[in-house]
């Protein structure tokens, strides 16, 4: 499981250095910050699907609460949006840290 766990969070900070790199480079070019939002990545790349998961949760039971969250979500730079969920994943992915004392005599 921690496996699974590491390696979806490293796939997932790796698609924000990517998107950050994306969004560096038209900050750059453009000589202000510049950040796509996750709407507009998702609009470039599939719009259908974004589609398909507005109309899934137009009918679920809480629609409107559903629809504000993700309106939100769409707003927020697609980099941090994949970026903190992946750290999140690779934390808990990692091994536990196991406290090592010693004695005074092996010092």
């Amino acid at each position: 499981m921690r496996l699974v766990l590491r390696i979806l969070g490293t796939w997932l900070i790796g698609l924000a250095l990517i998107l950050l790199v994306i969004d560096g480079t038209k900050s750059l070019a453009a000589n202000t910050l510049l950040f796509a939002s996750l709407g507009e990545v998702w609009t470039q790349l599939h719009p259908p699907s974004l589609e398909a998961v507005s109309s899934f949760f137009e009918s679920r039971f809480f629609a409107d609460l559903l629809d504000a969250a993700m309106q939100a979500l769409l707003t927020y730079p697609a980099f941090a949006v994949l970026g903190v969920p992946g750290i999140v994943l690779a934390l808990l992915g990692r091994r536990p840290r196991r406290e090592r004392f010693l004695r005074q005599e092996q010092i």
